[in-house]
């Protein structure tokens, strides 16, 4: 254990997401310290360390997960570096918070999910928009079958974003994020459908299309239909090309019996012929999911409990979106199995 006996985090990468992680810390104060800092460029390292206070500065990650202070590792990484980090924290027995995508390819994933099991860690994905209060009480209604038999899903993340070639960077070429938006903030509405469906993907289709960032090598819109073994039948928009229309919800789900809709932050339930009720309210302001998936890892770490989406949840998102992939190079619908 750290100093004071909390667990000691180490966070690898001192990029913006790695800013976003830090109130999830603060909050977990009492259990939790971050003590080291891994970063290449020596300015951002000794920048962010300024922020966080006394903390130690390793260029190398590796040399950081090698220190007896560090219990448990965040890696905040470009995509095509986490598999290394990940591989690289488990050999040395420290518990895993990895951001979005767990990895790029089925061989990475097999890899990753050998060294989680040889060590024993604890790794958690960084899905943030599963802490969404909505969508905890979205998966609660259609557990207990409030909606009947779902019949349809559709979850989305869509907004025109800004940048150039060089903004993007490492975002911008397919060799270092794995593809286009679809398995970038695309990734989003996939576990979150993934999460909320309580059946088995089968098969995928989809569509991508690079509307407006035309310095991507890959999409910046894609739209994806998914096939559940019981029937149900998903759908995911997602994009950085425009803004969505204003009755664009973040979650939807229809049924036998009636259908739920959420904008991220109030949740809404209409029982089939019967009136809309408001399930939970929209409160003064968004919550703050990146803090709370870190107060989460924390606490899963602290009480021993398995987290919402291990490595292996992270595989399965991983699989529909190379479908995805698969589908749209090919023109055909693609079954997972054949993967």
């Amino acid at each position: 254990m750290a100093r004071n006996g909390k667990i000691g985090v180490g966070i690898i990468g001192a990029g913006n997401i790695a800013t976003h992680h830090l109130p999830g810390y603060l909050q977990s104060a009492e259990s939790a310290e971050v003590v080291a800092i891994a970063e290449v460029h020596p300015e951002s390292a000794h920048s962010f360390a300024q922020t966080v206070g006394n903390v130690e500065i390793f260029a190398d990650y590796r040399d950081m997960v090698a220190s007896p202070d560090i219990d448990a590792v965040d890696i905040c990484l470009p995509h095509h570096l986490h598999k290394d980090a990940v591989i690289a924290a488990a050999a040395a027995g420290k518990h895993i918070l990895c951001e979005k995508p767990l990895c790029l390819t089925l061989d990475e994933a097999d890899a990753v999910t050998q060294a989680v099991a040889a060590s024993g860690v604890t790794l958690m994905c960084a899905h943030n928009q599963l802490f969404l209060p909505s969508v905890a009480a979205a998966r609660d209604l259609i557990r207990q079958g409030n909606l009947g038999k779902v019949y349809a899903a559709r979850t989305t993340d869509v907004f025109a974003l800004k940048g150039t070639a060089e903004t993007f960077g490492w975002r911008a070429r397919r060799a270092t994020s794995g593809g286009g938006e679809l398995i970038d903030t695309g990734y989003h509405p996939n576990y979150l459908l993934l999460h909320l469906v309580d059946s088995v993907p089968v098969k995928v289709t989809a569509m991508l299309s690079r509307h407006r960032l035309s310095f991507l090598e890959g999409e910046d819109t894609a739209h994806v239909l998914i096939e559940f073994a019981d029937g149900t039948v998903g759908s995911i928009v997602t994009g950085w090309a425009y803004e969505p229309a204003a009755c664009t919800e973040r979650f939807s789900v229809a049924g036998e019996d009636g259908s739920l809709w959420s904008d991220g932050r109030g949740l809404f339930f209409k029982p089939r012929g019967g009136e809309q009720v408001v399930v939970q309210e929209a409160g003064p302001s968004a919550p703050d999911t990146y803090a709370l998936e870190v107060v989460d890892f924390i606490a899963c770490l602290r009480d021993g409990r398995r987290p919402l989406n291990t490595e292996v949840e992270g595989v399965n998102v991983l699989k529909m979106i190379l479908a995805a992939y698969a589908s749209a190079e090919s023109g055909q619908v693609t079954e997972l199995k054949n993967l």
